[in-house]
């Protein structure tokens, strides 16, 4: 490189005339006479004064990915600010898929993609992981700052939480145990193979897919198998003049149900989180069942279920696991954007071999 000394005494050519040492009748080497000028000059060389091509920064950004990121962005502040004047836009109360929905998963899909640029090459293993590790906490205290109970509202200026009654689960909580599973993945389970064709692409991320599906199908073993008994929780009273609160009892006895009440995502996170360290006002409250104004909040029917006032989680341990597959899928992603030139190659290639031997049986026939 330009102002490193080169190996084994040599010098800049551009810069240093060498002469046979004693013979002073000798011509300096690179000897080339100019018209008009000094017999020993020597003319620069034709490429000293062009201006140096510019090097590929190695923090270049991906700038689509930041452009998904920003529409992610306005898109949440579309749904956050109009979603509840427009409920086609708002998150759905319970079964469906409206637009609100898929904001988080643009932004786990978003964290995959990262993952596969930041960890393209790993120069320690262990190096890599604490900073992995060190990150996951942060966001997952960060979360906890942000939507644990601690800010009391936007018109609000008190805080302070309750340690007995602070949320652990969040949509930052959640974004890190993605984001961990996958970090995990492409630091440990990447075969150490060149990737130059798509067998070999195959061969070096294999280990990643049979991690995300056995992850799919513990998540759906669970979410099906699981058997949820009866439960009970503590009801606020609807009265302001009563203080305390009632018991309510919830009758399941089902397996594989999807329905608010009695499902096994509900009943994970009862058992390790606690009734009172979850969302204490679920999206299921503005469900036919629970409200008047459904879709939107209001005030429960007369002949409302009990569990429409228990909490739950949308941000709970069991649903987690699908979030870091979303992570998974843009880290996929990720990974042919990597190697995008020597697929596309390959794909070429099969193209053109498909397109001769057909024509070929076309001359043949």
């Amino acid at each position: 490189m330009e102002g490193q000394p080169k190996p084994d005494g040599e010098s800049e050519i551009t810069s240093t005339i060498i002469f046979v040492a004693g013979d002073e009748s000798q011509e300096p080497l690179l000897h080339n006479p100019t018209p008009g000028g000094d017999e020993g000059e020597i003319a620069p060389s034709p490429s000293s004064n062009e201006p140096d091509a510019p090097s590929p920064s190695p923090n270049q950004r991906l700038l689509s990915l930041d452009v998904f990121r920003g529409l992610t962005v306005a898109l949440m502040i579309l749904v956050d600010d109009a979603g509840g004047a427009f409920p086609s836009i708002n998150h759905s109360p319970w079964f469906g898929v409206t637009l609100a929905d898929f904001v988080m998963p643009f932004f786990l899909f978003g964290v995959g993609v990262s993952i596969s640029l930041v960890f393209k090459k790993i120069s320690s293993k262990r190096v890599a992981m604490t900073k992995v590790v060190l990150r996951t906490a942060k966001l997952f205290l960060l979360g906890l700052l942000l939507q644990g109970g601690y800010f009391h509202g936007r018109n609000n200026l008190t805080y302070g939480v309750d340690v007995l009654k602070i949320r652990w689960m969040g949509v930052l909580q959640r974004i890190s145990i993605g984001y961990l599973f996958a970090s995990i993945a492409e630091i440990w389970l990447v075969d150490n193979v060149t990737v130059d064709s798509v067998t070999s692409f195959l061969r070096k991320y294999y280990v990643q897919w049979i991690f995300a599906v056995l992850l799919c199908s513990l998540n759906m073993g669970l979410l099906y198998g699981l058997y949820v008994p009866n439960w009970e929780f503590e009801a606020p009273s609807p009265n302001l003049s009563d203080y305390g609160s009632s018991s309510k009892i919830v009758n399941c006895g089902v397996r594989g149900s999807l329905e608010p009440p009695c499902n096994a995502v509900g009943l994970i996170d009862r058992f390790f989180l606690g009734e009172d360290h979850l969302y204490q006002r679920p999206l299921y409250r503005r469900t036919e069942q629970c409200s008047v104004n459904s879709p939107d909040y209001g005030p429960p029917p007369p002949n409302a279920p009990g569990w429409c006032s228990a909490p739950f989680d949308p941000e709970g341990i069991l649903s987690s696991l699908m979030a870091a597959v979303t992570c998974f899928l843009g880290l996929h992603f990720g990974h042919i954007l990597v190697h995008i030139k020597v697929l596309l190659l390959h794909a070429l290639c099969l193209i053109d071999s498909l397109g001769l031997l057909s024509l070929t049986n076309k001359l043949n026939t």
